[in-house]
Formats: C-alpha cells, sequence, structure tokens
C-alpha cells in the first residue's frame, strides 16, 4: 500500500473514526483503524463492538491495500505533522509515514483480522429530521443517560418517532430527561433505544441547515453524513416508560429567574465539589429560595426570590443532577414543581413544554 494525502485532510479523518476505537480490550485489532486505499480514495474505519465509524477522503493511491494501525497513535501524531503533504506506504510489518525530509515507521496488525460490522442496514425504517434541531434532541438528553453497567440499557437514550414528531428519553435511575422535536419524513413509527455514546458521535458530525435521516432495525442503527457512516448496535429490552414515574400534579410550584437559580447553585456546588453526594438543600418558603450548601471547607447560604405557590417544603437532591437540568432549559423563567420533601420533581420551561427534566431528591435527617 502506497499513497499520497492532504497531512490536514488525513488527520481530521484519523480523528473521527478513533473515536469508535477500543481502549480497554483483550483484542489489539479492536484499538486499531482499518486504512483501505483503493481507486484513489481512502477508507478509514474504526470499531470497538458496539459501534462503528467509516470515512472516505481523497487521495493519490500509488499501490493499493489496506492494513490497522493503532487508532490513538495514528490519529494523534498525523495531528501533529504540520506539512501539507504525507505519503503513507507499508511493508509486512508496519508503515512508513513521510513528511518533508522525515520519516516515522509504526508498526501494524494484517487487515484480514479486522472485524466485519455489516453496515447495511433496510432503508424503509427510518426517520428525517433537520440536523440542527438533532442535535439540540441529543444535547438535551444524552447527560442522562447512565454510565455503569448495573442496567446496560440505561446506558442508551430512547428514541421514538411518531405522527411527525421524534422524543427522547434518557435516565440513570436519580434523574430522567425528555425532550423532542418535528420529522420532516419517516417510515412509518419507529422505537429504538441507542447507546448514548453513538448519539454523541453523530451529534459531532450535525450541522444546521441539512436533514439527516437515521435508518434503524431491529438490533442496528446507521447514519451517513457526508463522507462519514456511523454504524451501531442497539440495546435490546424494555425501557422504562415515561408514563409510570413522571407525576400527573403537584402540591407546590415555584417560578424563578432561571440565570439567578444557575448562579446560586453554582456557588453552592464550589464548596462541596468531591462530596459524595454532592448535597444542595433548597428551603422554599414565603416567596423564596433559601439555597444551602455544608461541607468540610464551609457553608453557603443563599436566596433568591421566587413565586411560590402551593406548600411550603425543604427538599434536598444532588446539585450537579439540578444545575445540568436548569441549564439545559433555555428560557428567562423556569418553573420547578414539587408533591414532597422525598417525592421526584420537575424542572421545566414556561413556555416551551418540549424539553422536560424529572430529579429524584436525596433523603435527610432533615426532609425524611
Amino acid at each position: 500500500m502506497k499513497f499520497v494525502c492532504a497531512g490536514t485532510v488525513l488527520s481530521d479523518a484519523a480523528f473521527t473514526v478513533c473515536k469508535a476505537c477500543a481502549t480497554k480490550t483483550i483484542t489489539p485489532v479492536l484499538e486499531c483503524i482499518k486504512i483501505e486505499a483503493k481507486n484513489d480514495e481512502l477508507h478509514l474505519t474504526a470499531y470497538d463492538g458496539e459501534i462503528s465509524i467509516e470515512k472516505s477522503i481523497a487521495a493519490e493511491v500509488l499501490e493499493e491495500g489496506e492494513v490497522c494501525v493503532n487508532g490513538k497513535f495514528f490519529a494523534d501524531f498525523v495531528g501533529k505533522i504540520s506539512f501539507a503533504e504525507v505519503v503513507v506506504s507499508s511493508d509486512e510489518k508496519g508503515i512508513i509515514i513521510e513528511y518533508g525530509d522525515s520519516e516515522t515507521y509504526m508498526q501494524t496488525l494484517p487487515a484480514k483480522d479486522f472485524p466485519i460490522m455489516n453496515v447495511e442496514v433496510a432503508k424503509d425504517n427510518y426517520f428525517e429530521c433537520k440536523e440542527s434541531d438533532l442535535k439540540q434532541l441529543i444535547a438535551k438528553v444524552v447527560f442522562c443517560c447512565a454510565t455503569d453497567e448495573s442496567r446496560p440499557i440505561l446506558k442508551g437514550c430512547l428514541l421514538e418517532a411518531k405522527d411527525g414528531v421524534l422524543t427522547a428519553t434518557a435516565l440513570d435511575g436519580f434523574r430522567m430527561a425528555c425532550s423532542e422535536c418535528r420529522t420532516t419524513a419517516s417510515g412509518g413509527n419507529m422505537k429504538i433505544v441507542c447507546p448514548a455514546r453513538t448519539l454523541t458521535e453523530i451529534s459531532r458530525m450535525l450541522g444546521d441547515e441539512e436533514n439527516i435521516s437515521i435508518y434503524a432495525e431491529k438490533n442496528k442503527l446507521s447514519v451517513a453524513v457526508k463522507d462519514t457512516v456511523i454504524t451501531s448496535r442497539l440495546y435490546a429490552g424494555e425501557f422504562v416508560r415515561k408514563e409510570n414515574i413522571y407525576p400527573v400534579d403537584f402540591k407546590t410550584k415555584v417560578l424563578v429567574n432561571r440565570a439567578e437559580m444557575i448562579e446560586s447553585i453554582e456557588r453552592a456546588s464550589v464548596l462541596i465539589r468531591g462530596d459524595k453526594n454532592n448535597l444542595v438543600t433548597l428551603d422554599i418558603k414565603n416567596g423564596k429560595i433559601n439555597v444551602t450548601a455544608n461541607s468540610d471547607m464551609g457553608k453557603v447560604e443563599e436566596t433568591i426570590l421566587a413565586d411560590v405557590d402551593g406548600v411550603e417544603l425543604k427538599i434536598a437532591m444532588n446539585g450537579k443532577y439540578i444545575l445540568d437540568a436548569v441549564k439545559a432549559l433555555s428560557e428567562e423563567k423556569i418553573v420547578l414543581s414539587f408533591n414532597s420533601a422525598i417525592s421526584p420533581f420537575t424542572v421545566e420551561n414556561v413556555q416551551d413544554k418540549k424539553c422536560q427534566y424529572l430529579v429524584l431528591p436525596v433523603r435527610t435527617g432533615a426532609t425524611a
């Protein structure tokens, strides 16, 4: 194999696909990028057993062939080459990267050892929406997906396309996010659970103006943006139903300025940084929210003016969870709705109800 390619183009492609390289594996080839040079094109592919990213770029192919090279090392290295043009060739054990008057040798693995993921997905089951809408939808829910392995399906996000609306739901056992956007076309109703990591990689590819189509079948999803194709496995199993845990009505509703809420919780979070529960307490009474936080470093006590409708209460929660929710909203005023000190509460915009958050409080001696 031998090819000549623009350095920045090769670097961008390697950086894009290496996101799908495995980091903890007993199979070294899963840590690799497969480089295939053919017909004046390079095809770079990475696959870690769950997600595959493939990108095609133009190159002058002098000798066709394919190799597997450690993805992280290759991407980091070519990213630091400032020369406009690089020449890459291979021998039996590795590749030689030539740039200017210099060259570097890097070991490789045989391309025949690289696992093949069937990227063909049926085109009749899909939904289409604006790239900007999908990017915003992902940003508003993906941070609520679980990160541990205790319930693998919660590491994904439930996507439901129905009647012209795409709804996304994510939860990790302590909080839940729900958001929606309009679809521009679909091949019928769809209900899938997509890994959060896949959604994050899709979001990185999205622009603002174009429409994008997501294709899915029973256990696989595929999406293409320009010269990049992401294919991912989907999670199997029954996802938690929002209707079973979302409160129907509330005893207390609090209208508060979003910016003031963010600033107060951020200041409180400084002193509790590193604490196990990251605990912030809201004492809601007399048209005010008293925000308090205690740690070995000190104590924060602040007051925010609010419109309180309903019974007074004092409730404790993980400061990060409520801060993430409030930051994800967009309106000047937001609504916090409560039932009791030990019941889940919600955070949402006043007008735009397309985005909603549910947070589980923390029991303390004062709230039990």
